[in-house]
């Protein structure tokens, strides 16, 4: 998320002076400390490690394994469905050249920077306004002996300091719920080349529900987020030259990974809410792809 004007590569100190609002403050001090078991462990499986939600048919017989073996089964089955919800997302940037250039904003432990690097062999750019982020994902880089061409950067995605015109492809996954579109979008017409991709995968509140229903607000309050109104992603894509190609609700696909966590011993305790919330209608999970024109 927030930006420095030096080039910082996976050197989070170079960019001490990155500005950052109280909120953004925050949120940063947030993840410089999160230490979520959800995310650690699961990211042990192989290495990679995933800030999102999964998608799929989850295998609910890990929850019946023999005892000594229940929790790893558990832990892969859950990662497995985080990793089917990133190669969805990749999957919809399209081709990318070995010689292009992409943006991963709001990037967390930079898992999904790794699975881009690993697909298109392109040279990835991750930006976050977490200092432990960026310092973990890019020491994960170097051990995959990836570190020159998967960067990590403390910057911040509404004012990023890159070129313009930079990139050939940019998304966020899961992060576009801690800024406001209208500043978002601005910055991703500038970054993006003209016929660029833009992909993002986001919780949005639906908008014919009318406000935001008391589970979402509870998970605003749980991930210290302001949830977007679904709307609102259209109309700001629009005021910035990023043209809809692809629009996928994920859903009904997402609740078996939020049904099957919830039994686990990985719970947080906001898994109900996303459930109820999902099943009411008021709560959407989306896809969207928009190109740059």
């Amino acid at each position: 998320m927030p930006g420095a004007r030096a080039e910082t590569g996976s050197d989070p100190s170079a960019a001490a002076g990155v500005p950052l609002s109280t909120y953004q403050q925050s949120v940063a001090d947030y993840w410089n400390t999160e230490r979520n078991a959800v995310n650690l462990r699961l990211g042990e499986v192989d290495g990679i490690y995933h800030h999102h939600y999964g998608i799929g048919a989850a295998d609910f017989s890990v929850l019946e394994a023999p005892e000594e073996v229940r929790e790893e089964r558990i832990a892969e089955e859950l990662h497995r469905l985080e990793s089917a919800q990133a190669d969805l997302l990749l999957e919809h940037l399209g081709r990318i050249a070995p010689e292009g250039r992409l943006l991963d904003s709001g990037c967390g432990r930079g898992g999904g920077s790794l699975l881009a690097h690993q697909r298109f062999g392109c040279a990835v750019d991750g930006i976050s306004i977490s200092r432990s982020q960026v310092a973990f994902a890019g020491e994960q880089a170097e051990r995959r002996g990836v570190g020159g061409q998967v960067r990590f950067h403390l910057r911040n995605m509404l004012d990023t300091g890159f070129e313009t015109g930079s990139f050939d492809g940019i998304w966020n996954n899961e992060s576009t719920m801690y800024v406001e579109l209208s500043l978002l979008f601005a910055e991703y017409q500038r970054l993006l080349r003209r016929g660029g991709r833009y992909v993002c995968i986001t919780g949005c509140y639906n908008d014919a529900y009318g406000l935001p229903s008391r589970a979402v607000s509870e998970i605003n309050a749980h991930y210290i987020c302001d949830i977007h109104p679904r709307s609102t992603y259209f109309r700001e894509m629009a005021a910035h030259r990023l043209v809809p190609v692809g629009v996928v609700d994920l859903t009904a696909a997402t609740i078996p990974y939020w049904e099957l966590r919830a039994q686990t011993h990985l719970a947080t305790g906001i898994e109900e809410k996303f459930l109820s919330a999902y099943r009411d209608g008021s709560f959407q999970y989306l896809l969207i792809a928009a190109d740059r024109v």
